[in-house]
C-alpha cells in the first residue's frame, strides 16, 4: 500500500486562535458583515489531536494550510509560515505544510523565497479569491512563474469572507460557507483556464480544493459555452476569450482535484470520477473543521478503501496521485 497523504488539513498558531475563541476555550464562530467566517476552536492548534486523528485513519503525512493565513496580510503571513516550519520540523515526516504570501504586498517575493529554500514548504495556499483581486489577473501572474519555476504547486481553498459586492446573496442561511464557498471554487477553476494561466504558466501544477466545488458535474455546460461563435460572442474582449486547448485538457495537465469539504462522502467521489480522470484526484479530509475526530477521519479512509472502486484508483488517490506534489525536492526544483 502506498503511504497516504491528506492534502487537506488545517492548522492555526495557537496565539492567533485564542483570542478568537469564547469562554473557556469554547468553539466561536467569527462572522463578517453579518455572515459567518470561519469556526475558532483549540482542535485548530492542537498538534496532539492532528497526530491522533491522522493515525487512527492511517493517514502519514498530512499537507496543512491556515484559513487565517490564506488572504491575510504580509506579518500574519509570515508568522503562520515560521510556526508551521516548526511544526514539521517537531514532528520529522508527518507534515509538508504550504507557504502562505500576500502577493498584493511586495514582500511576497521573499516570503516565498524564505518558504521555499529555508522551509522546504512544496507548495503555496491560495483562497479562491484575494479581496477584489482574482485568481486570473495580471498582478498574479509574477506568483504563477515563481511557483512554476520552483517546482511548487498551488493549492486553491475557498476564500473565507464574501467576495467584495456580493454580500446580499448569502444574507441568511449559512448559505456561503454551505454553497457559495463551492461557486467560489469553480469559478476559480473556470478563472484559471479561461484565463489562459496555464497557456502562460503551462509548468503550473494547482491542486482545487473540494473537488473543484463541484465543478465536475457541470463541465458539459462548461465544454458547451466554449464555443463562442455558437454563442454570439465570439471576438468579444471579455466574453469571447477562449484558451489555447479544450478546457479539459488543464484537467489532465494542470490540474489536481482534492476530496477535502465534503465531510467525508465517497458518493462525491464517485461522481466526479465519471468526468475528473482518477489520476488527478488526490485525498483530503479538511480536518479539523468538517472532520474533527479519530473516527470520523478513520471512517473517510474505511469507507474509500470499501468503496468497490478499483483497487488502483482507490491507492492513487489516498497517497499514488500526489506524492510527487510534497516530495521533500520539490521546493527546490528549479526550472521544472
Amino acid at each position: 500500500m502506498t503511504n497516504i497523504i491528506d492534502f487537506h488539513i488545517h492548522y492555526t498558531p495557537e496565539d492567533m486562535v485564542r483570542p478568537n475563541l469564547g469562554e473557556g476555550g469554547a468553539s466561536r464562530v467569527a462572522f463578517e458583515g453579518g455572515i459567518p467566517r470561519y469556526t475558532q476552536h483549540e482542535g485548530l492548534y492542537r498538534i496532539d489531536r492532528h497526530l491522533s486523528c491522522m493515525d487512527a485513519a492511517g493517514i502519514d503525512v498530512g499537507v496543512l494550510t491556515s484559513g487565517t493565513g490564506m488572504g491575510a496580510d504580509h506579518e500574519t503571513c509570515a508568522h503562520i509560515n515560521a510556526d508551521l516550519a516548526r511544526v514539521a520540523k517537531d514532528n520529522p515526516g508527518r507534515f509538508r505544510p504550504l507557504c502562505h504570501i500576500d502577493p498584493r504586498d511586495d514582500r511576497w517575493r521573499r516570503e516565498l523565497q524564505v518558504c521555499a529554500d529555508e522551509y522546504g514548504f512544496p507548495g503555496l495556499a491560495f483562497p479562491s479569491s484575494f479581496g477584489s483581486l482574482r485568481l486570473d489577473d495580471p498582478p498574479l501572474l509574477p506568483v504563477y512563474e515563481e511557483a512554476a519555476e520552483r517546482g511548487m504547486f498551488v493549492f486553491v481553498h475557498p476564500c473565507l469572507p464574501v467576495p467584495p459586492g456580493l454580500e446580499g446573496y448569502y444574507d441568511r442561511y449559512d448559505l456561503f460557507r454551505c454553497v457559495g464557498r463551492e461557486h467560489e471554487l469553480v469559478l476559480a477553476t473556470f478563472r484559471l483556464v479561461a484565463g489562459r494561466i496555464f497557456d502562460r504558466v503551462p509548468g503550473l501544477q494547482v491542486v482545487m480544493s473540494h473537488l473543484g466545488g463541484g465543478v465536475g458535474a457541470i463541465i458539459e455546460r462548461i465544454r458547451g459555452y466554449q464555443d463562442k461563435s455558437h454563442m454570439g460572442i465570439a471576438g468579444d474582449s471579455l466574453h469571447g476569450q477562449v484558451a489555447d486547448h479544450a478546457f479539459d485538457h488543464y484537467f489532465d495537465a494542470n490540474m489536481y482535484f482534492d476530496t477535502g469539504g465534503l465531510f467525508g462522502s465517497v458518493k462525491a467521489i464517485r461522481a466526479a470520477l465519471t468526468e475528473i480522470r482518477p489520476e488527478r484526484i488526490v485525498f483530503g479530509t479538511d480536518y479539523p473543521q468538517e472532520i474533527r475526530d479519530a473516527e470520523k477521519m478513520a471512517k473517510f479512509t474505511r469507507d474509500l478503501r470499501a468503496s468497490g472502486l478499483p483497487e488502483a484508483v482507490i491507492e492513487g488517490i489516498l497517497g499514488g496521485n500526489g506524492a510527487h506534489l510534497i516530495a521533500e525536492e520539490a521546493a527546490t526544483r528549479r526550472g521544472s
